[in-house]
């Protein structure tokens, strides 16, 4: 008996709609792409409720035919590609004819769509690939199509759709990579009535300040470099544009977003020693390249490219870079130019004072064997610390909140200390205990002290703010826009007093006190990115306020070369034995540690 089937095709399409279409963010992306394909100057996005609720998407393009429009909607039918050969010359966004059908698959979709050589235009409804029905309409040349009800008929697939403000965010990172790719294109995004972001047809680094703010234009780098294997155009960041997290990073090729972890490698390498180990530089960079000698065609969702000569596109990338910062004078140099010096005595020249070499000077009755009295140490101990690095050990990595050796010692030992402290290297607290010497790291200590303090104060809404004398003023991309909303509340609750001013813009009213002279601008960008990269993955808001709390604490803790007093130090000890586990920090790192009286003997 016979036992393969060939599937139905809304059965087929549903297949592929779980490829194609994964959140409202992959419809709006791919609809947006088939808008730019269609030769649109102006697109309208519309969204209700995160997507769950409603999709349009409005454009002026070229439009379709009442044929078209109906065979638009089945498998494979396109017309980006005739032949197997057109996937290596592609200069359209979509050429797979799968989108629409998939999304057909799984919404409610109406599409209204006329072209300019007809007096009425197409009115097609289509409900879980079954068409509904069509019939002629009156409407605008170009598309507009309507996606309601996203899943209604896979329960499954709507119940694991995130918070709204987790989809909407989602969905303005797809808007803004459309965007910035598409400059001479005017856009808008709405939600649930609101108008988020509209822009202009404008130039590329007008559009990248649109969406980002103005302040990163004052931090952008011209890039431009044509070679016979590619053509590198856009813009990099300047070094002191470099933050830990929440750094803008785009790349594109043949106007189509991807993500490429080899060529983020050449960029940060052309940055190496220019900005501290662990921070993100951003960038706009644009390759286009013969479509012969890339290959798009590889994920559905079409951002993971490869292509044929990387090593080489890798090297000219890492030289386009730095030609850039070198042009712009980004890297210190030396300057050799002496018009205007201060009038330095070495520089004059008298022939009348003879010029002599110069002479070692040594004491013939020196002998070091020469018993002597011991020389005293300078007082002046402070010099000892200098040059000592101000950077703080990032720690990155999560671990489990216990200590890896539990029976190196006990709470006991740690609390019978001696009252006399001493400070090594302005980062190490020694102090004796009952069992042997103990050392301290002073700022690992203090961030599990703030850490604790900062998610006691969220969960009691105890925290204090400190006015400040003048607001600042912080614009934020719509994407980060949407993820402060998601947090403001957890933010306030830490201590911020923050006013929406609307369109990105953020005034900063009071932060949290105790912080020090942390610019409140940067601290709150960064406590944006730590929530922007909680939200993307599989976590609870418990996850967010853990992120906001250990990056707000790595902020206001002392820092590594810091002196402290015997008071300050006895008051740090205090503070850490009085918190959940003294001896990791929340990422697991080691704060305190024991050289015990056996290994201290065993030395002498």
């Amino acid at each position: 008996m016979d036992i393969i089937q060939l599937l139905p095709d809304s059965v087929a399409n549903q297949i592929a709609a779980g490829e194609v279409v994964q959140r409202p963010a992959s419809v709006i992306k791919e609809l947006m792409e088939n808008a730019v394909d269609a030769g649109a100057t102006t697109i309208d996005v519309l969204v209700t409720d995160a997507g769950r609720t409603s999709i349009q998407v409005i454009d002026d393009g070229k439009g379709m035919s009442e044929t078209d429009a109906r065979l638009a909607f089945e498998r494979h039918a396109t017309s980006k590609i005739r032949k197997a050969e057109d996937l290596f010359a592609l200069h359209t966004m979509g050429f797979r004819g799968e989108a629409l059908p998939s999304i057909a698959a799984v919404s409610q979709v109406e599409l209204k769509t006329r072209t300019a050589d007809h007096d009425l235009g197409t009115d097609l409804l289509i409900e879980g690939s079954r068409v509904i029905s069509q019939e002629a309409c009156q409407c605008s040349v170009g598309a507009n199509i309507e996606v309601r009800n996203l899943f209604f008929n896979v329960p499954a697939r709507r119940k694991f759709l995130k918070s709204n403000q987790t989809e909407l965010s989602n969905i303005t990172q797809d808007f803004e990579r459309i965007a910035l790719v598409n400059p001479s294109i005017a856009f808008s995004l709405s939600h649930n009535g609101s108008l988020l972001v509209k822009l202009p047809s404008t130039s590329l680094q007008q559009r990248i300040v649109a969406i980002f703010g103005k302040k990163l234009n004052e931090q952008l780098l011209s890039l431009d470099v044509d070679t016979t294997l590619v053509r590198i155009s856009g813009f990099v960041g300047k070094p002191e544009a470099s933050r830990k997290k929440g750094a803008h990073q785009y790349f594109f090729v043949n106007g189509r977003y991807m993500r490429h972890p080899y060529f983020h490698k050449a960029v940060m390498e052309a940055f190496a020693h220019l900005i501290p180990e662990g921070e993100q530089v951003p960038y706009f960079i644009y390759f286009d390249v013969d479509p012969s000698n890339i290959d798009v065609n590889i994920h559905p969702t079409k951002t993971e490219i490869k292509f044929e000569n990387e090593s080489a596109i890798w090297q000219i990338l890492v030289a386009a870079v730095r030609e850039a910062l070198g042009r712009f004078n980004s890297v210190p140099t030396i300057d050799f130019d002496v018009e205007g010096r201060p009038d330095i005595p070495t520089f004059e020249q008298h022939p009348t004072q003879p010029v002599h070499a110069p002479q070692v000077q040594y004491n013939p009755d020196y002998n070091p064997f020469r018993k002597e009295s011991p020389r005293r140490a300078s007082t002046d101990w402070t010099q000892l610390y200098d040059g000592l690095s101000k950077s703080i050990p990032t720690e990155v990595e999560p671990a489990t909140d216990t200590p890896s050796d539990p029976t190196l010692f006990g709470d006991d030992e740690l609390v019978e200390r001696s009252a006399e402290h001493f400070q090594f290297a302005g980062q190490y607290i020694l102090t004796a205990v009952s069992s042997g010497l103990m050392m301290v790291e002073q700022h690992r200590a203090h961030v599990r002290i703030l850490y604790e303090r900062y998610l006691s104060q969220m969960e009691t809404r105890t925290a204090s703010t400190q006015g400040l004398l003048f607001p600042e003023m912080v614009q934020l991309a719509p994407s980060d826009a949407v993820v402060l909303d998601e947090v403001m509340d957890t933010l306030s609750s830490l201590g911020f007093d923050l006013t929406s001013l609307g369109g990105g813009s953020y005034s900063i009213q009071g932060v949290p006190s105790g912080i020090g002279d942390a610019d409140a601008a940067t601290l709150l960008t960064q406590l944006v990115g730590e929530a922007r990269e909680e939200r993307s993955g599989r976590s609870t808001m418990g996850g967010i306020q853990h992120r906001l709390a250990l990056a707000l604490a790595r902020s206001a803790a002392i820092v590594v070369g810091q002196a402290l007093t015997s008071q300050e130090m006895d008051s740090l000890l205090g503070d850490l034995f009085q918190t959940s586990n003294p001896r990791l920090t929340p990422t697991g790192k080691t704060i305190l540690t024991i050289l015990s009286q056996q290994d201290i003997d065993r030395m002498f």
